[in-house]
């Protein structure tokens, strides 16, 4: 399933941006569910070296997708990207 870029996905994306934090750092912060919001929960994993989400769709399925740094800055600044999405079963 593609992961739509909505308001709540930018608004992580921008929090996560304005921290300035490299990889490493995150590392040292790492939370499965730092970020939350009605669709969207997740945090880094030091493990994946990503961010990685849990996305709820609208019949209430639960999709996983990662995003580099490089990608959440992107979507920060507009940037569409194409983000996939995996049944989490």
């Amino acid at each position: 399933m593609e992961i739509p870029i909505s308001e709540e996905l930018e608004s992580i994306c921008f929090q996560i941006m304005v921290k300035n934090l490299s990889a490493r750092q995150w590392a040292h912060k790492e939370s499965t569910d730092m970020f939350q919001n009605d669709v969207i929960c997740g945090g880094f994993n030091a493990q994946e070296n990503m961010f990685c989400f849990s996305y709820f769709s609208e019949n209430d399925i639960e999709y996983w997708f990662q995003l580099s740094l490089f990608d959440v800055v992107q979507i920060a600044k507009g940037k569409e990207l194409h983000i996939v999405g995996y049944p989490s079963e």
